[in-house]
């Protein structure tokens, strides 16, 4: 499984070290706008080719999966540039800006037989597969709550008036894109979609949230979801029944730990291996992939377009206005 990836961020570093540690799977090329990034890149992790013509790097028949890790507003763009020149397709969560752009792309990869992926590590990691296994044992769920809150070094740099990606809504930026994003993958891999979603932000002048809260009602019970990139918080993901509750320690990024009281019981698991949080979701895909099990695959993409759905709902209505709307 030969991959290129697009982008020079942390996040592709974190994902070229998973890459490294599942058999079959190689880099064999990286692009950037900058030759310098690319070349820093490519050095560190020992990959042969770099490319700043995105075009060129498209038209190279070595390459069976193209990673984009480039701003939210650029991924369905490259995306749908990829799956047109036959590459699969490994995308960053949020997987796009907007549920039009994300269908299209579910569209054309179900039209040229190919595969796409949205990168959200918290659904493939073991821990969080446990979690289902053991909802039954707190009877009723009545409440969901979720908090991922990281505060960022760039909103220094907003609040000193200058734009950062993150922080702009040309680029899709925000709390509840980059980082709530998260909890509401946390929430509906577990219950599915809810009946209802509302968002309430603090908003910067320039009409992004930095923080928010996303309220999304079910059937029988409410999950709650904040996340923020202007504070720093204790991250957890709680889930509560009438027999007991379960917490995930550390929160929906990393499923580090699960732990699950009943009474006076408590019992602790922990089924990961592995540091890195993005290795679970590379081997996954690599498993799909050798295996040519597209009904897998695009069971999972009908799933993100459900969450890009709810995701839209929520910005839409905690007003705020992408340029891609």
């Amino acid at each position: 499984m030969n991959i290129a990836t697009i982008g020079t961020g942390s996040i592709v570093e974190l994902f070229l070290s998973a890459v490294d540690e599942v058999d079959g799977e190689q880099c064999v090329a990286v692009y950037s706008r900058r030759e310098e990034s690319a070349e820093r890149l490519a050095d560190k992790f020992d990959i042969s080719a770099i490319y700043t013509d995105l075009h060129a790097l498209m038209e190279n028949t070595a390459i069976d999966f193209v990673y984009i890790a480039s701003p939210n507003s650029i991924h369905f763009e490259q995306a749908y540039m990829a799956l047109q020149h036959g590459k699969n397709v490994i995308c960053e969560k949020p997987f796009t800006s907007t549920l039009r752009e994300a269908e299209q792309l579910a569209g054309l990869a179900r039209e040229k037989q190919l595969m796409i992926f949205e990168a959200i590590s918290t659904i493939h990691m073991p821990n969080y597969k446990l979690i289902s296994k053991h909802l039954d044992s707190l009877g009723p769920i009545k409440l969901v709550q979720c908090n991922y809150s990281q505060f960022s070094s760039r909103y220094e740099k907003l609040k000193n008036g200058e734009m950062p990606n993150v922080f702009h809504p040309k680029f899709s930026g925000g709390a509840l894109a980059d980082i709530n994003i998260y909890n509401l993958h946390f929430v509906m891999n577990l219950f599915g979609g809810p009946e209802s979603v509302s968002y309430t932000a603090n908003k910067h002048a320039n009409g992004i949230d930095t923080s928010g809260v996303a309220v999304m009602k079910y059937p029988d019970f409410i999950a709650e979801c904040v996340g923020a990139k202007d504070t720093q918080s204790m991250n957890f993901a709680m889930i509560q029944g009438e027999k007991g509750y379960l917490n995930v320690l550390n929160g929906a990024n990393g499923c580090q730990e699960v732990m699950i009281t009943i009474g006076d019981r408590e019992i602790r698991m922990n089924a990961q291996t592995k540091t890195n949080r993005l290795y679970y979701e590379v081997a996954e895909f690599q498993k799909i992939f050798q295996a040519g099990d597209f009904e897998r695959c695009y069971e999972l993409l009908d799933y993100t377009l459900s969450v890009v759905g709810v995701l839209e709902e929520a910005r839409k209505d905690g007003g705020i206005v992408f340029e891609a709307d």
